[in-house]
């Protein structure tokens, strides 16, 4: 699969030049194409023939000048010859030129050692001349073309067909062949996503009508398929068929269906995945099923993240990647966007907004969006023949081309094979991999390959890991290089001539060897190259397989090697090794054919095969007393297959039947068998696979018929990405999936941002640990749980484990309701008790249960309770482990299952014990929780308030400011003379007591500010208690001490308690506080009107030495006393 990596690329075009007389109403890009590693720009009066290799470079150019311009009109539509030598251009005058594209043997020259291998090339003018058609005042569809022949649509609907000699051979009513209304077939409207398909027709349109008002906007020629798609003004799409002969017979075009699209704009096609891609005037891409009478499959768009029609326009393009399995979407107003056919969102240039936004993310002038790649919508778009680079032009641009980077994702796929536990993404002259080992966060290690390397063999065309994951082998254009790892080092080759006789197609790991799939230019054959990873030269090669033709599909497993040939021939060779594989020794490996098969079928091609181990055969053949005839049996007799169409099948290679088990896959994972670690934790998994319906676990089959539907369990929907995270791999000994989402760094520095593709884990440890107690493996699932104890997500997942048995319980009961007589669900509720006798064994089993009970319905405690165990005893132990926090979420439990009376005296036992740990914020909540249920107790209100907050015990763990002062309103007064709330302000008051009495003032104001207590009221009442100052100088050496006015959270404590203690008018406690705090203006306002307690506080602190660092303070004070006595007696005199 494709992620965007990097930065985008600008290339610079030149401007165009206009005659004073042009008719454009803006200058625009014609025409582009990549071809041959050459791409080709058409502009209204300039042709640019640019490389698209290792070195970007222009080629050649063709600039009209103006006085063609004026006398033929502007380059309006082209086409590119598939041999790249000719270019046909339709002026905006009706005139056609024919251009030659010729190298010459003048060499680009870059810089550096290594030569280029690039040639300057020359554009001339063959031909112009006036086409028949020019005086109809026509419009024109774009041109398509074959190596014959080329045919362009006209406004009235017919095709003219041109040859690239410059022939006119006239033109194709289409229409008169269109026949009556029945043979048009109506496409299927059911959206796969849930997508509405606006726009579908009624009825068919009567075809004879469609000549006459239609015009042919757009069409799309598949050679391969020999099929003609042709779109028409109204939106009408209809198919054709070509003939063998291909465009140059273009009167024997038929009509095959008329798809009654209806709103379509754009199209492209998918040939190898026959699948077609209709953009639509709602910014939605609907993709048919070629094969299945153009069905529809599904459709995507930018809805779900909270862009509509209005913000992206009409879909303008597409562009399929040259394996079929992406394609790119651009718009008429705003980005483009890259999709897998299975609908995951691979890459966005529009900024993400989050999914499901409320919001419609309108772009406003003053923002950064002008850092957005494409902001003003994409023309044109074309991928490079490697997937390596998409090129994009700019709506209402000529400037130049936009060229993003893409990496490719190791999908296992075809002759090259790769490992899960690897996640590699390769580029053309890097590899992107996903780090896994120092710690628990994954990150993207770019690496980069070797230049002397690339230099001569760009781009990267194969990578395969090893199956370990420790070695990777990377296959160029000649020759292979290998990368350790661990030791973080490149082996190549060492001679040179070597390497450029070897033309990897295919690379398999073997163990310790590697196998090249090599084509052999010469004589047009394929063989087998078995080298070992230490050492990379002919001298070392172990053994050399010629092959019967090209290989379609390649797997290996233990000393098993599969080998297919189209149609679907499958030949299996066992490898057997003689000697150490060593540099010292010279080892000896021989290849025995020990199974053909050749299968008769009507499917599509597999894109790829793999072994199924058998289990059992497995442990047998792993015995020490095994005989050589018993390790025989270790030969995989069943394998995995994934059809180009996306349907997965299992093959019985015994008796070669093929059985269909899923559709709309993209890619899969056999990992049973594949690890003997004993951290494996996926190993009683036989296989996930990935699709539009996200990823599927597959469990083995505890029958003795392989081929009972029932047998094969798919499990775990929940196990569906995000839309825009592609999985990559496993990490086995973490039980994880690794997937990879894009995201976009900005800078004020660059015009566009950067794009890193950004690894992301999701755990399947539940899975595997619901399906091993559904098998009665109790002790299994102890184990793998055990194994997986210490890994980051593992609390999420037990929670994610008792959430999904225990709503699958609710679920089967709401569905007994409804059937007499009520059946028995005893399997249901043991399965939810082996959940939870599993976590039981963990500490995280008190903080599960809980929070698995916020989740859900309070109606349905009572059934998850009676398996999990009473609630009173869960909070008992939460409490004695001095759990508080935990514990304080079993008193709604406590309150629902038994009675408020039981929780609120939970709640007291617990509000005591958290004032003693001084958990204040807590002991706040349990108090505005006692103070309610103080009330009369209503269960209905329990469940309403549980459903207003997203967390269970929300209302008063985390309640809202408005809540809160409501609270405050009605119980901090404490007004209320019940019993139960005299309990709790008389453990309020105790705690206040205790810690005025020890002075420990910072912990006073967090009492007082998490609980709400009334200081003032406690202090009227306390003024000759607790509260008490004996001397002013004891006690502002000890509050000094307590408070540590140098932190500023003192400091803001000390200017709490201050305003408390104005407000009951505690002197000694307002010059102890304004002392410390310094607060001049205060002592100067008490002092003043008191000029006795000035006089000891001054002969105070002036007598202790203790209290030097106020004598600056003593003195401004004296000063400003003495200055307003002055004052004083002056104005008296007068």
């Amino acid at each position: 699969m494709y992620m965007a990596y990097g930065w985008p690329q600008v290339i610079p075009l030149e401007s165009s030049e206009f005659s004073p007389n042009s008719s454009s109403s803006e200058d625009c890009i014609v025409y582009l194409k990549v071809l041959n590693r050459l791409l080709l720009v058409v502009s209204p009066s300039n042709i640019e023939l640019w490389s698209t290799s290792q070195h970007r470079v222009r080629l050649g150019k063709y600039k009209r000048n103006v006085d063609s311009i004026r006398k033929e009109g502007e380059n309006l539509r082209a086409v590119w010859s598939p041999d790249t030598k000719l270019i046909s251009v339709i002026t905006s005058s009706f005139y056609v030129h024919i251009y030659k594209v010729q190298f010459t043997g003048k060499k680009i020259q870059l810089g550096g050692k290594q030569p280029t291998g690039l040639f300057l090339a020359t554009i001339s003018l063959l031909l112009s001349e006036q086409v028949p058609f020019a005086d109809k005042n026509l419009t024109l569809s774009n041109i398509i073309c074959d190596n014959k022949h080329w045919l362009v649509g006209l406004s009235d609907g017919s095709l003219y067909n041109i040859s690239w000699k410059g022939e006119f051979c006239g033109a194709v009513d289409i229409g008169v062949q269109l026949g009556d209304g029945n043979e048009a077939n109506k496409l299927s409207r059911s959206l796969d996503n849930g997508l509405s398909a606006n726009g579908a027709q009624g009825a068919s349109t009567p075809n004879h009508y469609m000549q006459k008002l239609s015009a042919v906007i757009h069409m799309e020629f598949s050679i391969p398929l020999r099929l003609l798609f042709l779109l028409f003004s109204d939106g009408q799409l209809v198919l054709c068929s070509v003939s063998k002969k291909g465009l140059k017979q273009a009167e024997l075009i038929k009509v095959e269906k008329k798809l009654a699209s209806g709103d379509a704009v754009c199209i492209s096609v998918a040939s190898e995945q026959q699948i077609l891609a209709v953009g639509t005037k709602r910014g939605v891409v609907e993709l048919y099923d070629l094969t299945d009478s153009a069905s529809l499959i599904r459709a995507v768009s930018l809805y779900d993240w909270g862009y509509s029609a209005d913000d992206t326009g009409a879909v303008s393009c597409i562009a399929w990647t040259p394996d079929n399995s992406a394609f790119a979407v651009g718009w008429k107003l705003r980005g483009l966007t890259v999709w897998s056919v299975s609908g995951c969102r691979l890459m966005s240039t529009i900024r993400q907004i989050g999914l499901s936004s409320v919001s419609s993310p309108v772009v406003k002038p003053n923002q950064d969006s002008k850092y957005e790649p494409m902001i003003g919508g994409t023309s044109l778009m074309h991928w490079d023949e490697y997937g390596y680079r998409l090129y994009a032009i700019e709506e209402r641009s000529s400037e130049r081309i936009i060229a993003f980077p893409f990496g490719k994702c190791c999908l296992n796929r075809g002759v090259s094979g790769t490992t899960y536990v690897r996640q590699v993404i390769y580029g053309e002259d890097r590899l992107l991999i996903v780090q896994s080992e120092d710690t628990d966060e994954l990150k993207i290690l770019h690496l980069n390959l070797p230049v002397s390397y690339m230099a001569q063999n760009w781009p990267v065309l194969h990578v395969a890991a090893s199956k370990d994951g420790m070695y990777l082998a990377v296959a160029g254009l000649h020759g292979l290089i290998l990368y350790d790892i661990r030791q973080k080092r490149w082996r190549v080759f060492g001679d040179i001539t070597q390497e450029q006789k070897i033309q990897c197609r295919g690379l398999l790991w073997l163990g310790k060897i590697v196998v090249v799939c090599n084509y052999i230019d010469a004589s047009n054959m394929y063989e087998l190259l078995f080298y070992p990873r230490y050492h990379l030269d002919q001298s070392s090669l172990l053994c050399r397989k010629p092959l019967l033709a090209k290989p379609m599909v390649m797997d290996v497993y233990q000393d098993y090697l599969l080998v297919t040939y189209r149609p679907f021939d499958v030949h299996i060779y066992h490898v057997k090794l003689s000697g150490d594989l060593t540099p010292s020794t010279t080892p000896d490996l021989q290849l025995s054919t020990v199974r053909e098969l050749s299968i008769m079928t009507a499917k599509c091609h597999p894109a790829a095969i793999h072994f199924i181990p058998d289990q059992h055969s497995r442990d047998y053949g792993l015995r020490k007393d095994s005989s050589p005839s018993d390790q025989l049996a270790t030969e995989p007799a069943r394998c995995l297959i994934l059809r180009t169409n996306g349907e997965l099948s299992l093959l019985d290679l015994d008796e070669g039947r093929e059985r269909e088990l899923t559709d709309s896959v993209e890619l899969f994972w056999v990992t049973c068998g594949q690890s003997e670690e004993k951290t494996n934790l996926i190993e009683e998994v036989s296989w996930l696979d990935y699709g539009h319906r996200g990823m599927q676990v597959w469990y083995p089959s505890p029958g003795l018929d392989p081929f009972k539907q029932e047998d094969f369990l798919q499990l775990d929907p929940e196990l569906e990405f995000d839309r825009e995270v592609y999985p990559l791999g496993l990490l086995p000994n973490a039980g994880v999936v690794v997937g990879v989402s894009q995201r976009m760094s900005f800078s004020a520095s660059t015009e566009f941002p950067c794009f890193e593709p950004s690894p992301q884990a999701q755990t399947i440890l539940h899975c595997l640990l619901r399906h091993l107690l559904q098998r009665d493996k109790s002790e299994e699932a102890l184990r793998l749980a055990q194994l997986s104890a210490e890994k980051p997500h593992f609390s999420h997942c037990l929670e994610w484990l008792l959430f999904t048995v225990f709503d699958a319980e609710i679920s089967s009961q709401n569905a007994s309701k409804n059937q007499a007589p009520i059946p028995n669900h005893a399997s249901n509720s043991s399965l939810l008790e082996k959940t939870c006798d599993l976590i039981k064994n963990f500490p995280e089993y008190f903080d599960v249960v809980v929070s698995v009970a916020r989740k859900t319905d309070g109606r349905h405690w009572a059934d998850l309770f009676s398996a999990a165990g009473r609630s009173t005893e869960l909070f008992e132990e939460c409490f004695q482990r001095r759990w508080y926090r935990t514990a304080a979420c079993y008193i709604l439990v406590i309150a629902k299952l038994e009675g408020p009376a039981v929780s609120q005296y939970c709640a007291l036992r617990l509000l005591q014990a958290t004032l003693d740990e001084s958990l204040y914020e807590l002991a706040g909540e349990l108090v505005r929780f006692l103070l309610r249920s103080g009330r009369e107790y209503e269960p209905a209100n329990t469940d309403t308030e549980k459903q207003l907050s997203p967390r269970f015990m929300g209302y008063f763990l985390f309640p809202s400011s408005n809540r809160r002062q409501h609270l405050d309103s009605k119980s901090s007064s404490f007004k209320e003379h019940s019993a139960h709330v005299a309990s709790v302000k008389n453990i309020l008051e105790s705690h206040a007591s205790y810690l005025m009495s020890g002075k420990e003032l910072s912990k006073l104001v967090a009492f007082v500010k998490g609980t709400q207590f009334d200081l003032v009221d406690f202090l009227q009442r306390e003024r000759y208690g607790c509260a008490c100052l004996e001397s002013f100088a004891s006690g502002l050496e000890l509050i000094g001490q307590k408070l540590q006015m140098g932190t500023l959270q003192s400091r803001l404590d000390a200017e709490f308690l201050l305003a408390h203690m104005c407000s009951v008018k505690f002197k000694e406690w307002v010059v102890v506080l304004a002392t410390l705090l310094r607060r001049s203006e205060v002592l100067f306002d008490l002092f003043r009107h008191d000029l006795r307690l000035w006089k000891a506080y001054y002969i105070t602190l002036q007598s202790h030495p203790v209290f030097s660092e106020y004598y600056d303070l003593v003195e401004a004070l004296e000063e400003r006393l003495a200055s307003a006595t002055n004052s004083s007696s002056t104005s008296g005199e007068k």
